[in-house]
């Protein structure tokens, strides 16, 4: 299906959304992708100069109590996350108006979030045009297998399954393995040319190169008390949110030729409400679903997208509440059209 639409998926979804002309809300939501140049250097340095700040003061704070450099690690790790969304604004292109300034900034980022820019763009771009297809998972996005995938895997086979989609390593070993190791290679594009291979070890060497200047400037063990934790916290919180912005029970899966693009981001994608303290941090990535309808659009110009089509908030709500029951959702169930759990798959298959 495509064009119109009645889809009002998600525990807070009512009748606000009505009936949607899908190409009409992507036009209106295309019209505010222009970027601001003076907005875009005032987000990354309102960014930027506070984890500078806070660096400084967990290094001074070493002397005092560990345990207060730790906890200042939070909000140095928010703001490393942070960054890390003006990356991804960079990588669609949509932070600066100069195609140039976003590489940039977005490649400089990359060496704070271990993340190799042109690699990661190429990889997020794949993302973003294969969404919701069950025919073009594998790059980019979190392994999800249907009911009947699963049950077709050998003992061993959904083991392995279960394991990886445990929130323990979901959320806890698999930040730490993509960001310090998966990134030092351009795993999934190794054949795609020399650009995943210059993008990916330039990063590495921009990386060593930094941490040997800090380890000179403050010792190996300040600057790993210090970096792994603001780090590990970030990279966690951020799989975090790339999670439950696809996998919620009434996510959008297809494929082949019943796969739409504009209803897999509208209705693929959560509208994460989060607090506004949380929603600054983030810079708006909960309005996930404006952000796959058009991938341009500035981060900070997301919630005016809100303000002019009111009844695109009820699509896909979901709480922070809300967002804990999603890691119970493992599978896609085809026949019921949303995400089960391993318990569920399992009684439906005795019945």
């Amino acid at each position: 299906m495509t064009g119109k639409i009645a889809h009002l998926d998600g525990p807070a979804s009512g009748e606000a959304a009505g009936r949607l002309d899908l190409r009409e809300v992507a036009r209106h939501v295309a019209a505010f992708r222009k970027p601001s140049s003076g907005r875009g250097i005032f987000e990354l340095a309102v960014s930027a100069a506070p984890l500078l700040v806070l660096w400084l003061l967990m290094w001074w704070l070493l002397d005092h109590h560990y345990a207060l450099t730790l906890i200042l690690a939070l909000p140095a790790a928010g703001f490393l996350l942070r960054l890390f969304l003006i990356q991804h604004d960079c990588g669609h292109g949509a932070f600066f108006k100069n195609r140039s300034a976003n590489d940039w900034v977005g490649r400089c980022i990359g060496v704070l979030t271990l993340s190799p820019y042109d690699f990661w763009r190429r990889t997020h771009a794949i993302h973003h045009a294969g969404t919701g297809n069950l025919d073009k998972r594998g790059i980019g996005d979190v392994d999800t297998l249907t009911v009947r995938e699963y049950a077709g895997r050998s003992r061993w086979g959904r083991l392995r399954y279960r394991l990886y989609r445990h929130p323990i390593v979901l959320f806890v070993i698999g930040p730490a393995y993509v960001f310090f190791l998966r990134y030092r290679l351009p795993l999934g594009l190794m054949r795609q040319g020399w650009k995943p291979w210059a993008s990916t070890m330039g990063t590495n060497a921009a990386i060593l190169l930094g941490a040997t200047g800090l380890i000179l400037l403050v010792g190996i063990g300040p600057f790993l008390l210090i970096q792994l934790p603001i780090t590990l916290i970030a990279a966690s919180i951020g799989v975090w949110l790339f999670y439950v912005q696809h996998q919620f029970e009434h996510t959008y899966w297809s494929r082949g030729r019943e796969w739409s693009f504009h209803e897999a981001a509208l209705y693929g994608s959560s509208h994460y409400v989060l607090p506004p303290v949380l929603r600054w941090f983030t810079a708006n990535i909960g309005l996930h679903h404006l952000h796959h309808l058009c991938s341009t659009v500035p981060s900070y110009r997301l919630g005016a997208i809100l303000r002019a089509r009111p009844e695109l908030a009820q699509i896909n709500r979901m709480t922070l509440r809300e967002s804990l029951r999603t890691v119970k959702l493992t599978l896609w169930d085809e026949e019921a059209g949303r995400m089960v759990s391993f318990r569920e798959a399992r009684l439906a298959r005795a019945a």
